[in-house]
Order: C-alpha cells, then sequence, then structure tokens
C-alpha cells in the first residue's frame, strides 16, 4: 500500500510539472506583450541599439517571473487534483482508509522550497534586474530624438539650431525652401539663414554637413557687452555647415552611480534605511524636547488654548493706564506699556512654537510615509513568493471537490481567484502607504485569507467536518 501511495505522490507531481511550465510561459509571454506594448513609444525613433532593447527586455523578465510562478503554481494544482478526483482515485484511496492530506503533503512540501528560492530571487536578483532596467529608462528617456525633420514642422532637436523645411525629397536627402535659426552658443553668433535648398551628407555617426544652396543670412554680432548688435548680410551660391549629432547618441551610464529606490533595494538594505527614519524621528521629537522656553503650560499662562490668541488684547489697552490680562504673569504688572510688551512677546513666542511644531509634525509624517513603503516591499518579497504554498493550499482541495481537470475550467477559476488576489494586493499596498493599514495588513491579508480557507477544505475532505455541524450542535 505504502508502494503504491509512493508511486501517487510522484505521479501527482509529474503531473503538475507540464501545465506548471506551459501556464508559466504563456503568462510571461502575455506580461512581456504587455510590457512592449506599453513602452514601445519609448523605444521606437530613437536609433537604441538592438543589445540594449534586449538588455532592457531581459532585464525587465525578473519581475515576471516573481509574478508568474504564483499563478502558474494555481493552475497546475487545479489541473492535477481535479483530473486526479475526476479518475476517482480519490475515492479508491478513502476506501482504503488513506487520509487525502498524504497525497497533497508532498506537493505541499514541493512549493516550500518554491517560496523559498523565488523569496531568494526576489530579494538578490530581483532588486538589481530591477535598478538596470531603471538605470536603461532613464538612459532612454534622456537621449534625444534621431536628426527627423518633417515638412513644415519646427525641429530643435539639435543643440545650437532650429529648423524649418517646406518640402523634403527622402530618396536625395534634398531640402527646400530652408530656414534655419542659429542660437548664440558653442562660439557661434546668432544667425538667421535662409535657403532655396540643401542637401544631407553624413560624415560619420556624430557629424552631418548640411550644403545650403542659393541663399543669404543674417548673423548678430556684439563687440563688447555695452554696444548693440551689428546685422552682417552675406549672399551665398553654396554654403556648407557641419552639425554636431554627438548629443543624438545612446549613452549607457553606469546603475550603481544612480540612487536607489525601494524596489531596487534588498530587504537588508530596506530595513537600515526604516531604522535610520526612525532615528531621525526621535530626533525630530528631541526638537520639541529642547524647545522647553517656549512650551505653553496652563500653569504658567493660565489659559488651556493658545494657539488661538491674537494681538487685539493689545491693541484693546493701548490708550488706558493698567488692564486686567487671563494671563497670569501681565497682572503682576500694573502698567499698561508693559503688559502690552509682554503679551507681544508671549504672542511671538507661541507663534514660534507653532511654526516649529507644524514643520516637526509635517517631518515626522513624511518620514513614516517612507518607512510604510520600504516596509510594504519588504512584505511584498515574501507575501507573493508565499502565495505558491497558499495557492497549493486552496487549490488542492478545491480541484478534488470540483472533479475536473481540464485547462479552460481550471483557468477560470486561477482567473476568478488572481483577479481577487491582486486586487487586494494592491489596495492593500495602497492603504499601507498611506497609514490607513500596517504593511503587514495590507500584504498578508489575503494570504491568510485563503490559507484558512485551504486548510478548512483540506479539513474537511480529510474528516468530513462541516462548519454547519458546530451551528447544529448548538441547537
Amino acid at each position: 500500500m505504502n508502494k503504491y501511495i509512493n508511486k501517487l505522490q510522484i505521479d501527482l507531481l509529474k503531473r503538475h510539472l507540464n501545465p506548471f511550465l506551459f501556464c508559466f510561459f504563456t503568462l510571461m509571454f502575455i506580461l512581456l506583450l504587455q510590457f512592449l506594448i506599453l513602452h514601445i513609444d519609448n523605444l521606437i525613433g530613437k536609433d537604441i541599439p538592438l543589445s540594449i532593447v534586449a538588455e532592457l527586455i531581459v532585464t525587465n523578465l525578473a519581475y515576471m517571473v516573481v509574478l508568474a510562478a504564483p499563478m502558474a503554481v494555481l493552475v497546475a494544482t487545479l489541473m492535477a487534483y481535479g483530473k486526479f478526483s475526476e479518475l476517482n482515485e480519490l475515492t479508491a484511496l478513502r476506501s482504503s482508509g488513506v487520509n487525502p492530506m498524504k497525497i497533497i503533503r508532498p506537493v505541499l512540501t514541493t512549493s516550500v522550497f518554491l517560496f523559498i528560492g523565488l523569496a531568494w530571487f526576489s530579494n538578490n536578483i530581483l532588486p538589481e534586474a530591477n535598478q538596470k532596467a531603471r538605470s536603461l529608462f532613464i538612459d532612454i528617456r534622456i537621449k534625444k530624438p534621431g536628426f527627423d525633420l518633417k515638412p513644415n514642422i519646427f525641429y530643435d532637436g539639435i543643440d545650437g539650431y532650429t529648423f524649418l523645411v517646406e518640402r523634403i525629397d527622402g530618396e536625395s536627402d534634398s531640402l527646400f525652401d530652408i530656414t534655419l535659426f542659429q542660437q548664440p552658443m558653442n562660439n557661434k553668433d546668432r544667425a538667421y539663414i535662409i535657403a532655396e535648398k540643401g542637401l544631407l551628407v553624413s560624415r560619420s555617426e556624430q557629424a552631418l554637413n548640411l550644403h545650403l544652396i542659393n541663399g543669404y543670412s543674417l548673423k548678430f554680432t556684439q563687440p563688447n557687452r555695452n554696444s548693440d548688435d551689428i546685422i552682417e548680410r552675406n549672399t551665398f551660391e553654396k554654403h556648407v555647415m557641419t552639425l554636431d549629432l554627438s548629443d543624438l547618441s545612446f549613452m549607457r551610464s553606469n546603475p550603481e552611480e544612480r540612487n536607489r529606490s525601494d524596489r531596487t533595494m534588498s530587504s537588508k538594505a530596506m530595513l537600515v534605511v526604516v531604522d535610520s527614519l526612525y532615528k531621525e524621528i526621535e530626533n525630530q521629537l528631541e526638537v520639541l524636547i529642547k524647545n522647553n522656553s517656549v512650551y505653553p503650560s496652563e500653569a504658567y499662562t493660565g489659559k488651556q488654548t493658545f494657539f488661538s490668541k491674537d494681538l487685539a488684547l493689545a491693541e484693546n489697552v493701548a490708550n488706558i493706564s493698567s488692564a486686567n490680562s487671563p494671563y497670569i504673569m501681565e497682572n503682576i504688572s500694573q502698567k499698561a506699556d508693559l503688559q502690552r510688551r509682554l503679551v507681544s512677546e508671549s504672542l511671538r513666542h507661541l507663534r514660534e512654537y507653532k511654526s516649529t511644531l507644524e514643520s516637526v509634525n509635517a517631518n515626522i509624517e513624511w518620514r513614516k510615509l517612507r518607512i510604510a513603503g520600504y516596509l510594504v516591499e519588504v512584505h511584498k518579497k515574501l507575501s507573493i513568493p508565499f502565495a505558491c504554498v497558499v495557492f497549493i493550499l486552496f487549490g488542492a482541495p478545491v480541484g478534488i471537490m470540483t472533479k475536473r481537470g481540464n485547462f479552460g475550467f481550471a483557468a477560470l477559476i486561477s482567473t476568478v481567484v488572481l483577479t481577487f488576489y491582486w486586487v487586494a494586493l494592491i489596495q492593500g499596498e495602497k492603504l499601507a502607504e498611506r497609514l490607513i493599514v500596517s504593511p503587514f495588513t495590507g500584504m498578508w491579508t489575503f494570504n491568510i485569507v485563503l490559507t484558512i480557507i485551504g486548510v478548512y477544505l483540506i479539513i474537511h475532505l480529510s474528516t468530513g467536518f462541516s462548519i454547519k455541524e458546530i451551528f447544529e450542535n448548538r441547537d
């Protein structure tokens, strides 16, 4: 009997393999298409080397792996155990007195190893891949568009020049009715050039000659700072200009020289930042403690509220010799002038304290938001990989109970579950980053809910226990 169970356990593991690989690579393909659709505008028309585009795709595959693996586990589990139940193998095991948990245990153990490997990948490989991808995105974004003139459209893609061309012959690279504005930079004077025709001749990848034919130029020169511009007019039959295209070439930067965000850091690095932010909060609180010279106290002022007080009191006592003040210290003096100065000085200190208090509160709130953001990422590096284990606990009993092992039915159930899962994860992240819930609650709530449901269903399959029995026993 034990040999039969061991053989069945191995067979169930094999049944998981093909659906898992098929679903995993299908999801990777879908996520890759989504990535290309979102970023195709940043990659086309900039003459970016194909190797850079390939590297950008490869580095972005890392986050796709973390997302696709748990989803593939759920589909594979529903298919494998659905097929197992569809063939009435579970009925045979139950009749032999075998607990269904024995056929779930090896797959569950495998999911734990998958969780460990995926968590390591998410903590060590994914941040580095995200940093390289982020650096490449920045390099591509700051790269200027290629030298792409269009008829009747101003073009300022080359520093120091603005072009306006009425007609372009793409076959011969000829330009017609050219207007060129040259800006005063790089030891060149401001100039205005008009030509009937022009011809583009490439010198190298970083230089281009523009041959202008039949035109004139207006050059604005200034002999010294205090003198007016001198306009020099020249007529030409042919004039050659050299355009520097070096700024248009793609420049690769070092990813390590760029600052890292929460998604490009390991958990250890983020926890170090969180610790430093907590210390900064303590330092901000010490600012209030040290600022005790203006700390309002009912013992000194005789009032419970202080920030609503204004200068009206001082203005009202201007024309009398003395006044009764609601502030205890002022009643000591009988001179109105001294009372006015005491009121004015007290209100000044209170306003300074209010400004300090608001500044400290704003700084603390900002640091709390940053702490929440980092802790969300720390929990996310574990909660998403742990979904591999959760989906086994949930998917195995659901697959057994549905008794359908086809891909369509498994995909349908997976779509519903995963939709709720990702919506809960995204909303939990937003709520945690807004300090409405804790990072742990935001990232782990749905995992815990699915785990509880899965454990209950496994117990129900193993023992026949039902929640209805509890209520029936109470009655």
